[in-house]
């Protein structure tokens, strides 16, 4: 009977293996794994980063004036204009001077006068004096003839100081630049009459330097400590795509009483292209660092609104995958979400892309 009974199990183990056997003959073979695709790739993780907190920040020239009228004339020529380029010393207004060189002529009159009656004074006095060491004259009259002298001292004086101020109110008719700059306004027209007060000089013209600029941003009083405490800060240009460190950063010691904020000033180094004074441009500064995942701008698809990575799956397969981006630093992006640290990432689109277009060209798919 156990022999009857072994006999039926192993009949029956046969019919299972060929029912298998038929089924198996009835199927297509499983697709094999795909190749590893022949792509330059990197695996992505997560290391510290700097981390920044970003203020708008106002473009403004370190050297910047606006010349006032120093003296009563009219507009006589004004040979430069707005966005002109001047040179120290170069002439930026000239006023008519007849009023001012008639005064200089009258000056000049008044101390030749002056000093001729103190040259005649000083010969008096002496006159005397000799006379009074022979006890010829009375003390009076030497005393008489040293207040002569000394009167007429003080009113050559008196008339050269006033030569002084003809000459320089005369000197007031021709403006000059302070400095090498730009013209970034006019208020006169030539042929105006201009007045030097009161109660306000009548502005001329305003004139920045511009190899010498710096960012002035406002911050809340809560970042000051962080801002103090690192002292750097980057100037995002161009949307961010070009980081420029800054020269110095300088947080000034008092808050605003109305809205407790307080202002930075951030150095442009010199040479920097693009900046002009009045621009908006946005301010990183350090505030420590963090972990972050970055990843080459160079690898991103964007569709749209919308960024991509191709990402290299652990069976070989290759899938663009859509992630959320944090801020840029130099060549490379921070991945908010969307990715995790290991996952390796194709560092070329492009032959991502013609790989799966070859993938699916021979019949398989990713």
């Amino acid at each position: 009977m156990q022999r009857s009974l072994a006999r039926t199990v192993w009949r029956f183990v046969v019919l299972l293996a060929a029912v298998a056997l038929l089924a198996a003959c009835g199927r297509e073979p499983a697709p094999a794994r795909p190749a590893a695709p022949l792509l330059d790739a990197f695996v992505v993780s997560s290391a510290d980063a700097p981390r920044d907190q970003v203020w708008d920040g106002i473009v403004e020239a370190i050297n910047e004036t606006t010349l006032a009228a120093q003296t009563n004339a009219r507009v006589q020529e004004l040979p430069v204009d707005v966005g002109d380029r001047v040179a120290r010393g170069d002439v930026l207004v000239r006023f008519s001077d007849v009023e001012q060189n008639s005064g200089r002529r009258s000056a000049e009159a008044a101390v030749a006068a002056a000093r001729a009656n103190d040259r005649q004074a000083e010969a008096n006095w002496k006159r005397i004096d000799g006379i009074f060491a022979r006890q010829l004259v009375a003390r009076a009259d030497l005393d008489a003839a040293t207040a002569q002298r000394d009167a007429a001292r003080a009113a050559l004086a008196a008339a050269e100081a006033q030569l002084r101020s003809a000459g320089q109110l005369a000197d007031y008719t021709v403006v000059r630049a302070p400095f090498d700059g730009v013209v970034t306004q006019r208020f006169v027209e030539v042929g105006q009459a201009v007045q030097a007060g009161p109660p306000q000089p009548q502005p001329l013209l305003a004139l920045a330097a511009l190899d010498a600029l710096r960012v002035e941003v406002t911050v809340p009083q809560s970042a000051v400590d962080v801002i103090r405490a690192h002292a750097q800060a980057t100037l995002l240009l161009d949307g961010g795509e070009r980081r420029v460190p800054a020269a110095s950063v300088m947080v000034l010691p008092t808050a605003d009483p109305a809205t407790h904020t307080f202002r930075v000033r951030v150095g442009v180094p010199a040479g920097t292209a693009g900046l002009w004074p009045g621009m908006t441009v946005k301010v990183a500064f350090a505030a420590g660092g963090t972990q972050r995942m970055q990843v080459p701008v160079s690898a991103l698809v964007r569709r749209g609104e919308i960024d991509g990575l191709y990402v290299i799956g652990a069976d070989n397969s290759v899938g663009l995958r859509l992630v959320r981006l944090g801020h840029r630093s130099g060549d490379d992006v921070e991945v908010l979400s969307g990715l995790a640290a290991g996952e390796r990432v194709a560092r070329d689109p492009n032959a991502a892309v013609r790989w799966l277009v070859a993938l699916h060209a021979r019949g398989n798919s990713p």
